[in-house]
């Protein structure tokens, strides 16, 4: 059967029991540049991959402060990101009116889904073309969210989304097979998330720098910051100097990953 004769509205099964347009949504997010974050039991960290659409534009945006104890990372869609961005800043403000304290990590993180599950189920809109990562610390410690487009939600020691992310996701699940995570030091989180990140970019010849790199960290005694270039510089030459060439099967990884899906620019 013709896919386009399903996916004229979001609200349209498939006799496969499919819905195309969330396909295409997730699509969108795994087109995106990539994300990732890592978290022990104290601190959490993000980081991305900010692509430039041309030499003469600036970096796109990849990592958002929330609240003073969260912040975002972003893949796919870029304004359906800010969209969502836009609701969590508010949900932070609206709580710590009420409340006096930080927003729960996993009451926002099923706010979103519920947000982004509402868009898979009317005709008048469509589903949030992009995926989010994020990191908080609350009383219950810290924490690291994905939301997807379909409304589902998972929380985990370390993940990465978007292009070519599965060469990160490799080095991370070999570092957490050691033990590693739990009692890392927030130095050694940052310096795993860059070597993480400079597994995606091996095949694309790119050289990660303090512009196209963005890293943010939280912890339960140290509010949420955008790392600035100058905090970042040295972790990227560190990586940068220790590269000699990559481990072939984190490479080859990517080289299927990227005959499957190519490399669409949806954050530019």
């Amino acid at each position: 059967m013709f896919k386009g004769q399903y996916d004229n509205d979001v609200t349209i099964w498939s006799p496969e029991g499919k819905l195309h347009q969330l396909k295409y949504a997730m699509e969108a997010v795994n087109q995106g540049s990539v994300v990732l974050g890592v978290r022990s039991k104290t601190h959490a960290v993000l980081c991305g991959l900010q692509r430039s659409p041309g030499d003469l534009a600036s970096h796109q945006k990849k990592v958002f402060k929330v609240g003073d104890n969260m912040g975002i990372a972003i893949s796919g869609l870029t304004a359906d990101g800010r969209k969502l961005c836009k609701f969590m800043r508010g949900e932070c403000s609206w709580y710590k009116y009420a409340y006096g304290t930080n927003h729960p990590a996993q009451r926002m993180a099923v706010e979103i889904a519920d947000k982004q599950q509402t868009q898979t189920q009317i005709a008048w809109g469509r589903p949030f073309g992009v995926g989010l990562l994020t990191i908080a610390a609350d009383a219950t410690g810290p924490h690291l969210f994905h939301n997807c487009p379909s409304g589902n939600y998972y929380e985990y020691y370390a993940t990465a989304i978007g292009s070519r992310s599965q060469g990160a996701r490799t080095f991370l699940e070999r570092k957490f097979d050691t033990q590693a995570f739990p009692d890392a030091s927030p130095e050694e989180l940052i310096k795993w998330a860059v070597q993480a990140l400079k597994e995606t970019v091996r095949t694309k010849d790119i050289k990660l720098n303090v512009e196209n790199v963005a890293i943010a960290i939280v912890g339960v005694d140290q509010l949420f910051k955008n790392l600035s270039e100058t905090e970042v510089e040295p972790y990227v030459l560190a990586v940068e100097a220790e590269d000699t060439g990559g481990d072939e099967e984190i490479a080859g990884d990517q080289i299927a990953e990227e005959k499957e899906g190519g490399d669409m620019d949806v954050d530019a």
